[in-house]
């Protein structure tokens, strides 16, 4: 049997251009490359799985094959990787102080790439100060990490820094539509809708939640292999409770919610997505803020159908009662009644409403 690679190492970037989301990093260092104007020490900061190390590799190979004959040539000799998260002490940073002495046998940088640099103790911290500060002009430092406030001021101020930022829905979805491409899989264009929302900014947990789906429901990707694979409720289930409330049915909530829970869905996960899709049909008022709803082109017209049935002040209640829920679920002794009581009194909105309505008259 052929050894599986799982989509995230496949796929991942070998070149700037190829490198997804990130658009505004990879054109500064690649000007920076183009004009010479490249730092010697680099700290690539952001959330997990956006690209800090993929980007490091493609630079460690870009700035040597500048003027290279063979540009096939990897120069795999001059890139060194450290794990700083098993490498942290004093000694491991010394013995790397002693090798960027030494010039590169071939091209004209080495380049040392040190991840989770937050790791890194103290005193490993401070030996690595004076090397960063004045390094060889043949050594490149790019460090990597996801938290950037643990590392101390002085290293900080040796760098230039580049922030990397989530991926966005729209972004992560076209790259999964690209893999499928590649792999001749067909897709809804929902369920990949869904995958990028769940990867939550991180491209590499959206290739890994594809794989896993992609083995669930082999060579044809649906929105409803979806749901069912990584256990989150579709937007069918929301429009429908939606729907209940608006027509203040409470007894038809009570079996929507015992429905979710027999399929066996967490009502804490039914309520904090409740309180979402009311965002998601607030957003839908005002065209000034419809760019912020991520969904589908089917699915923002179902958004704008139900958003007509319901007013600001309704949704900003709605919200309210869903967000109080969800911040009092944990401390709850009976959570399922809690998620009811939320129900009941989101279908009492409109009645509480017309009450005050006639007391006024």
């Amino acid at each position: 049997m052929e050894q599986f690679i799982v989509s995230a190492r496949k796929y991942r970037p070998q070149t700037f251009q190829e490198v997804v989301g990130q658009q505004a990093i990879t054109n500064t260092l690649l000007n920076a490359i183009k004009n010479n104007h490249l730092a010697q020490a680099l700290l690539f900061t952001g959330p997990r799985g956006v690209g800090k190390t993929s980007c490091a590799r493609i630079l460690a190979k870009q700035i040597n094959s500048e003027g290279a004959i063979d540009q096939s040539e990897d120069f795999a000799f001059n890139i060194f990787e450290l794990d700083a998260a098993s490498n942290n002490s004093v000694d491991d940073i010394r013995a790397l102080v002693d090798q960027v002495r030494f010039p590169p046998q071939v091209g004209k940088y080495k380049v040392y790439i040190i991840d989770e640099v937050h790791m890194l103790s103290q005193s490993a911290f401070n030996a690595f100060l004076k090397t960063l500060e004045e390094p060889p002009k043949h050594a490149i430092f790019i460090l990597a990490t996801t938290e950037k406030h643990k590392i101390i001021p002085t290293i900080l101020s040796r760098c230039q820094i580049f922030d990397f930022k989530r991926i966005g829905v729209a972004d992560a979805k076209k790259h999964l539509m690209h893999v499928c491409e590649q792999e001749n899989i067909t897709y809804d264009e929902d369920a990949l809708q869904i995958i990028a929302q769940k990867a939550d900014g991180a491209m590499r947990d959206a290739l890994s939640i594809f794989d896993r789906v992609v083995s669930y429901s082999g060579n044809n990707i649906t929105r409803q292999a979806v749901t069912e694979n990584l256990n989150v409720l579709d937007y069918d289930t929301y429009f429908t409770v939606t729907d209940q409330i608006l027509k203040n049915d409470i007894p038809a909530l009570l079996l929507s919610l015992n429905n979710i829970v027999v399929t066996g869905f967490d009502t804490h996960h039914f309520i904090a997505g409740l309180a979402s899709h009311f965002r998601d049909l607030m957003v839908c008022q005002n065209p000034q803020t419809i760019n912020l709803l991520e969904v589908s082109q089917q699915i923002k017209e179902r958004y704008h159908e139900q958003a007509k049935s319901t007013s600001a002040v309704f949704l900003v209640n709605a919200i309210e009662l869903a967000n109080t829920c969800d911040l009092q679920y944990k401390t709850s002794k009976n959570q399922r009644l809690l998620v009811e009581l939320c129900l009941m009194k989101l279908a009492s909105i409109g009645i509480e409403d017309e009450k005050k309505k006639a007391l006024l008259k």
